[in-house]
Parts: structure tokens; C-alpha cells; sequence
């Protein structure tokens, strides 16, 4: 039998089935890890966000919501830690969800809680192995990537190791999040950074242009083809080819690049012979490409070459520790652009930033300081009111809004009898709940005895424990 190579972590549980953690947490530790227990996810995104974890067994149903909602989050602290989701009841749905989200595993508790400790290893080497082989974010080209919250770091961590390979890349995010800075950043990170950087923007051509302009032509291939000219993809030889809202591409070329992804050979409109070349791919697209997969609106086999590997840009709205780096960032640019002297924010102007929700993204928020920039250029420091007047508005709008979200109408606080299927089900929880204590008492918690006892089955039981608290 194969052993796995000892690797140690720092192992969070976030459950509130307290005879799992407990047996599970002994276990963990006797494999030499250092182990911490919560039983809220509130607590959890505290430890989270407070200290450094290798590993999150996660559980579903919480007491405070679900564990499938805050698996991001935890991905995005700042040690990224792998999540392992634990359930009494897995699934599909939510197997697909939580892999979605970036979790590790999806597995249902077993009847044996040494299985766990399996994917906790794998996790566990596959960390340590990414540590050793990681570029360190110190040497990184960030390319004005400007920002220093949790979500931006994974994203370099992600650039970091993209620059190690030539895998096809998929960038996704809203439009402004700065999906073409990025995949920049990873062509200037990479082997090929002193190749040609080829950007095809597939929403701007027609589709009459796109073949042409991708794969060339020769002269007379068509009407008004009076010289042979390359396409993009010959031009992206020994570099990066970067499609940018690729979701826009029609279907007839769709399947023509599809083939030249796979096989790095095309042939020019018009041509007899076919070329090669030798491009890395980016893309990057913020439309659900599964859902236009299954719209008919793309080739599923093409968005599977996509993404060996796959950035998630995060909106503006979920960084907001970066929004004054940012604005404190572009305001020094302007400055030396125009060659001013040196401009101010006032501490209410960074607050109406961090309150604004900023739809458009980085993209929006860097064309508003231009705009502040211009019709406060005489003015030292910049305050709210020199912001434009739509975003004054909702600004406004959003404050009167959190404001009155804490009232409650009269009608609610007045006592309203239950109805009589609510005051059974209220009657056979109190029953079920005592029966449960008195048998965990009569059996000394064997779980075994206890299943027997009562014909339920492990994972039912512990559902119910975890539900009456016990």
C-alpha cells in the first residue's frame, strides 16, 4: 500500500454536530495537525479572516444559513485555505454547487469518521505541492494591477501559477472588472512574454470579418482582397492570443478555431496550405458560457479546451478594502499626466466611494475620477459634492434606504396563534427531541446501539441530533 508523505496544517471544523467534531477533531490531531472547532459559520469566517488555515471541513445545514453560501469567502481570506464540504444528506445539486465555489471534496458523512481524514491528506499535499512550485507574488508583473484585498490575492495566486504553464486560460468576471489587464499580466508573467501580445476583441467583428481577421487571406480570396494579408493567430506565433468576449464568437468559427486550438494549424481564406503557430490562448468573456452551452449559443467541447484553467474576477462592490488604493493610485496618475500639483481626497470623499456599489466596476470608477479630475482640477482637495450627481443620488438613495430596513410594521410585533399543523409539529419535535436525550442516556451514546434501537438510519440520526442540539 502506497503511503501518503506526512504533511502537516492548521484544520478548521465548522460544524454543529458536536459528537462529530469532537471525534473528528481527535483524530485530526492525533494525525499531528493543529485543530480548531466553531459551530456557526459566523464564527468560522472569524477564524478565517482573523488566522491562517490549511484546511475547512465545512457543513451544510448551519444553525446561521448554509455552508455551500460561505464557501467563497473563505477561498478569498487570505490563507485560501482547501474546504472540505461534510453533510448528513449530500446532493447532486449541491455536490455541483460546492465544487463550483472551489471546494476541495463533497462528501457525506460516513459511517466511519477515519474515512474523512482521506481527502484532508490529499489536500494536504496537493497545498504543500503548490507552495514549493508557487511564483512569489514579490516577483510578480502586476501590470497596474493595483489592489491588496483577500479576492485580488487569489487572483494572483492564480496568475502565478498560470505563468508556469501553457495551458488555455478562461478569465471570467462583469464587464470593467479588467479582464484584458489580466490576461496581460499573465502573458508578461510567462515564457512567452517576448512574444507578441494579439488581442481580438470578438464583440467588435462581424461575422462576415471574423474568419478573415483570425485566420487571413490570401490575394483575391474575396471581393476586395487585393493582397494577401496574415490573421491574428499567425501574428500571436511564439506569444499570447487573447480573445476577449469570446462568448460573442459566432458558431461557424466557433468550431474552425476549435480545430486550431487542438491542432495549432489553419489554413488562410483562400489558401491551399495550411500554417502553424504557436500561440498560448487567453479568453475571456463575462457571460455564463454554461448557460449559453445550454442555450445552443456555444460549443460545449470549445469551452472545455477553454478552461484548463480558470480565473474568477471579483466585482468592485465585493473589494472594498481596494477602492481607495485604487482611487489614491489613479488621482497620482492624473496628477503627473497633466502635470498638476499634488490633489487631495477629503476623508468623506473615500467614504462615498466605499458606499457606492459601482456597477461599472473598476472601469466606472476610474472614469469618475476622471470626470472629478476635470471639473475640480483648480481645487486642492476633492470633496462628495465634486463627485457626479447620479452617483450623489444613489448614494443618498442606499443611506435612506439602510436606514429604515430596521423597522418593523406594527402588524408584525402583535402575537398571532399558531396554527394547529404548527402546534403538532411543534408537539412531535418536543417528543422526538426527548425521546432521542433519554436513549443517548440509556445507550452511553453508541451510535450503533442507539440506530438499532430506534431503526433509523446513521445519517438520519445524526440529522436529528445536530437539529435538537443534543
Amino acid at each position: 500500500m502506497n503511503s501518503l508523505p506526512s504533511v502537516t496544517g492548521k484544520i478548521l471544523i465548522i460544524d454543529d454536530d458536536k459528537i462529530l467534531t469532537d471525534m473528528l477533531g481527535d483524530l485530526v490531531r492525533h494525525m499531528g495537525h493543529d485543530v480548531q472547532i466553531v459551530h456557526t459559520l459566523e464564527e468560522g469566517l472569524e477564524h478565517v479572516n482573523r488566522s491562517s488555515f490549511d484546511a475547512v471541513f465545512l457543513d451544510v445545514r448551519m444553525p446561521d444559513g448554509s455552508g455551500l453560501d460561505v464557501i467563497s469567502r473563505i477561498k478569498q481570506s487570505a490563507s485560501a485555505p482547501e474546504v472540505i464540504i461534510i453533510t448528513a444528506s449530500g446532493d447532486p445539486q449541491g455536490a455541483e454547487r460546492a465544487i463550483k465555489s472551489g471546494a476541495w471534496d463533497y462528501i457525506e458523512k460516513p459511517s466511519s469518521i477515519r474515512a474523512m481524514t482521506l481527502p484532508l491528506a490529499r489536500a494536504l499535499q496537493y497545498r504543500e505541492a503548490k507552495k514549493m512550485k508557487k511564483r512569489p507574488l514579490s516577483e510578480l508583473k502586476k501590470e497596474g494591477i493595483v489592489g491588496s484585498s483577500p479576492q485580488i490575492r487569489v487572483c494572483l495566486d492564480q496568475i502565478a501559477e498560470a505563468s508556469c504553464s501553457d495551458a488555455s486560460i478562461l478569465i471570467t468576471g462583469e464587464t470593467g472588472t479588467g479582464k484584458e489587464l489580466f490576461a496581460l499580466a499573465i502573458h508578461h508573467n510567462s515564457a512567452r512574454k517576448s512574444g507578441n501580445f494579439v488581442v481580438v476583441d470578438c464583440a467588435a467583428l462581424s461575422d462576415n470579418l471574423v474568419e478573415s481577421m483570425l485566420f487571413g487571406y490570401e490575394k483575391g480570396a474575396y471581393t476586395g482582397a487585393d493582397r494577401s494579408r496574415d490573421g491574428l493567430i499567425i501574428q500571436a506565433d511564439g506569444g499570447t492570443l487573447f480573445l476577449d468576449e469570446i462568448g460573442e464568437l459566432p458558431l461557424p468559427i466557433q468550431k474552425s478555431f476549435l480545430r486550431v486550438l487542438q491542432e495549432h494549424r489553419f489554413r488562410p481564406l483562400g489558401s491551399k496550405y495550411e500554417m502553424m503557430s504557436d500561440f498560448r490562448l487567453v479568453a475571456a468573456t463575462n457571460k455564463d458560457l454554461d448557460q449559453m452551452v445550454r442555450n445552443g449559443q456555444f460549443r460545449s467541447d470549445l469551452l472545455f479546451r477553454l478552461r484548463s484553467l480558470t480565473i474568477e474576477l471579483p466585482p468592485l462592490r465585493n473589494r472594498e478594502g481596494d477602492i481607495e488604493e485604487l482611487a489614491r493610485h489613479h488621482l497620482e496618475r492624473l496628477c503627473a499626466r497633466y502635470g498638476t500639483g499634488t490633489r487631495q481626497f477629503s476623508p468623506e470623499f473615500i467614504k462615498s466611494l466605499k458606499l457606492y456599489d459601482w456597477p461599472g466596476n473598476v472601469r466606472e470608477l476610474l472614469n469618475t475620477l476622471e470626470k472629478v479630475f476635470a471639473s475640480a482640477r483648480g481645487e486642492p482637495v476633492f470633496f462628495s459634492r465634486h463627485l457626479p450627481t447620479q452617483i450623489r443620488i444613489k448614494i443618498a438613495q442606499s443611506l435612506i434606504g439602510r436606514e429604515t430596513s430596521g423597522k418593523r410594521n406594527i402588524a408584525e410585533c402583535e402575537p398571532n396563534f399558531p396554527k394547529l399543523q404548527e402546534y403538532r409539529d411543534s408537539a412531535i419535535e418536543k417528543a422526538e427531541k426527548q425521546y432521542l436525550a433519554d436513549l443517548l442516556a440509556h445507550t452511553g451514546k453508541d451510535i450503533k446501539n442507539i440506530c438499532r434501537i430506534s431503526g433509523l438510519s446513521r445519517s438520519r440520526l445524526y440529522e436529528l441530533l445536530k437539529k435538537y442540539d443534543l
